[in-house]
């Protein structure tokens, strides 16, 4: 039975039609499910008992199972799904003053190998369907109203599992949902994020097909040093990366995020810094320094403060829009992969 989370209004207007059901129906349909939180098709009260009883035989209204959550001193919580498949993703609601940022994955697991990245230890299971990426959203919507929590999620970042890019079209039927302010989950495009490792033909399409912020994960200022952090560079060297990103499509006040983790004695010296300055002149950029979020399976280590502080400072002098981006969610596993690897371990023992 198919998952009616998977069908864009189109499909099921067409779906509609075909049965001899007025396609207005979609509508109503997926009002129900978004912005009532409807659970099955018999709340729908204004369907009629026989279009209900039409999508019970053939569709179900998935939600994603929650094996675990764990909750910072900073109120950062960090959701662990199980999937129909026995795999697993994670989300990670952050609050931000009085709403929620979302970091949520576009696939199980991640194929680009990133050296940096504990989801990349445990390689790639599959692409996620839209309906999965969607459910992040709305369940954990769902969760919020059933604990009583009323602040909203106002900003949707694709930062967790996954390469977002790799698994371009369900991702973009995701976002139609998310951003459809009739029927959808109501969330501007202005406010959700796209983040890449920097899939250059993707990267291309994304302009045109949607208006959503992109963010790239740049991390060195250099081929041989970005080659041996990230894999994809030997595909779309970082100029290659830097052109596409310098022709990116957006409004005119919008500006691309580069994120760039420093990695103690890797990616962190005055040389660095003066360099993505250079890198970063043509193009309307602003930057995240993301100090590396320390794990056992990796060797690299997080820079000194001070240095931190004087590669922010070389960026502002440079007149770079920069922001050292505060960890959240430090002690429960924020970081993408974390909690999984922990169920795995706490599995294995």
């Amino acid at each position: 039975m198919q998952d009616i989370l998977n069908l864009s209004r189109e499909e099921m207007s067409q779906w509609l039609e075909e049965k001899g059901i007025r396609p207005f129906r979609a509508k109503q349909i997926y009002k129900w499910i978004y912005l009532r939180q409807a659970n099955s098709f018999k709340e729908m009260t204004d369907v009629g008992k026989k279009l209900q009883e039409l999508l019970v035989d053939n569709f179900t209204i998935s939600r994603l199972e929650i094996e675990n959550i764990e909750k910072s001193h900073d109120k950062t919580e960090k959701f662990l799904f199980k999937l129909k498949d026995n795999n697993f993703i994670e989300s990670v609601l952050i609050p931000v003053k009085d709403h929620y940022t979302l970091c949520i994955s576009s696939q199980v697991g991640c194929a680009q190998n990133c050296r940096f990245c504990l989801t990349a230890k445990g390689g790639f299971k599959r692409n996620l369907t839209s309906s999965e990426i969607i459910a992040q959203i709305r369940d954990i919507r769902w969760h919020l109203i059933n604990t009583n929590n009323k602040n909203k999620i106002a900003n949707i970042v694709f930062m967790g599992m996954g390469e977002p890019l790799a698994n371009y079209d369900a991702v973009i039927q995701a976002l139609n949902i998310i951003t459809n302010a009739d029927f959808g989950l109501k969330l501007s495009s202005n406010k959700i994020t796209i983040s890449t490792c920097g899939l250059v033909p993707e990267i291309n399409k994304l302009g045109a097909d949607t208006n959503a912020n992109l963010a790239v994960s740049l991390n060195a200022t250099d081929d041989e040093t970005r080659s041996m952090l990230m894999p994809v560079n030997n595909r779309y060297p970082i100029q290659q990366l830097l052109d596409a990103c310098q022709q990116y499509k957006m409004k005119p006040r919008k500006k691309i995020t580069f994120e760039y983790i420093l990695i103690n004695d890797i990616n962190d010296k005055k040389e660095d810094a003066i360099r993505l300055c250079k890198l970063l002149a043509p193009i309307k950029a602003k930057v995240n320094l993301i100090p590396f979020n320390e794990h056992d399976k990796s060797s690299f280590k997080k820079p000194s403060k001070e240095k931190i502080s004087a590669f922010m400072q070389i960026l502002l002098d440079a007149k770079l829009t920069a922001i050292i981006r505060k960890s959240k969610g430090d002690d429960i596993s924020a970081a993408c992969g974390q909690l999984k690897a922990k169920l795995e371990i706490k599995k294995n023992n």
